[in-house]
C-alpha cells in the first residue's frame, strides 16, 4: 500500500520498537530513504513513532522539549523548506482515565510546542491524537462520554488546538461526513460494522489552507486497528 500511495512523507505511530528493531522491509521501502525513529526509553514495546521522507529534511528534532513526556518517544518533527511535518502519538488517557491528568499536561505542552513551530513556518501535524473531537467523530458518542478519547477534557484540548490557529483538514473539507472513522476495536466485528472512532488527524496551520488539496481516510486499507489517512498539499 505504501508503494502504491507513494507519499513524500510517511508518518507512523505506535511502532512499539526501537531503531534497531525496525523491520528490514520497512528500512528498504523504495522512495523513502530518509528515516527517523523515536522509541520509549527503557520500555521496549511501548509507544514509538517513525517519520520517513522522500527528500532529506533540513532538520529533525525529537520530542517537544518537555522531560515528563519526551522519554516516551511520541513526537518526531521534520523541517522542510516550506513547512514543518510533525509526527505524533498522543498519550491515551487509559482505562478508567487513570492517565487523564498526564494526558492533559501533554496536551498543554504539545500545544505550546506547535505554537513555537508555527511562529517560524507553517505546520502539518499528522498522527494518532487519541481524541474524537465531536459527536460526529465516533459511532456511539452518548455511551462514551466518560471513556478515554471522548472526555470533555480531551475534547477541550483539541478545541484549544483549533483556537490557536490550526485546522482539522478532514473536517474542514468534509464538515458533514458521517461514519468517517480511522479506528475500530478488534472486538465484536467493529470494523465490519463500522463501529469506529476518528482518532487520526492531519492538522494544518490556518495559512496552509490555500495549499490543502484533499484529506482522505483510507478505510479500506487493513493490517491494523487503525487505517491510514492521507493529506495532499501543494507546497
Amino acid at each position: 500500500w505504501v508503494q502504491e500511495e507513494a507519499p513524500d512523507v510517511l508518518c507512523l505511530q505506535e511502532t512499539k520498537c526501537g531503531v534497531s528493531a525496525v523491520p528490514p522491509e520497512i528500512r528498504a521501502l523504495p522512495g523513502l530513504p530518509h528515516q527517523f525513529w523515536a522509541s520509549a526509553e527503557g520500555r521496549p514495546g511501548y509507544s514509538g513513532v517513525g517519520l520517513l521522507a522522500k527528500t532529506e529534511p533540513l532538520n529533525v528534532t525529537y520530542g517537544i522539549g518537555d522531560p515528563e513526556h519526551d522519554a516516551d518517544g511520541r513526537v518526531v518533527t521534520a523541517e522542510f523548506p516550506s513547512l514543518f511535518v510533525v509526527c505524533a502519538y498522543v498519550p491515551n488517557a487509559g482505562r478508567g482515565l487513570v492517565r487523564l491528568e498526564p494526558r492533559m499536561r501533554f496536551d498543554a505542552a504539545f500545544l505550546e510546542f506547535l505554537r513555537r513551530l508555527d511562529a517560524q513556518k507553517p505546520v502539518l501535524l499528522c498522527g494518532d491524537l487519541n481524541v474524537a473531537h465531536a459527536e460526529i467523530d465516533l459511532c456511539h458518542p452518548r455511551a462514551n462520554r466518560a471513556n478515554p478519547g471522548f472526555t470533555p477534557q480531551e475534547r477541550e484540548g483539541f478545541t484549544r488546538l483549533l483556537g490557536a490557529g490550526f485546522v482539522d483538514s478532514f473536517r474542514h473539507l468534509y464538515p458533514e461526513a458521517r461514519g468517517a472513522f480511522t479506528f475500530w476495536t478488534y472486538l465484536g466485528g467493529a470494523r465490519a460494522r463500522n463501529v469506529g472512532w476518528r482518532l487520526d488527524y492531519a492538522v494544518v496551520s490556518q495559512r496552509l489552507l490555500g495549499s490543502l488539496c484533499d484529506s482522505k481516510i483510507r478505510s479500506t486499507v487493513t493490517g491494523s486497528d487503525h487505517c491510514p489517512i492521507t493529506a495532499l498539499l501543494a507546497v
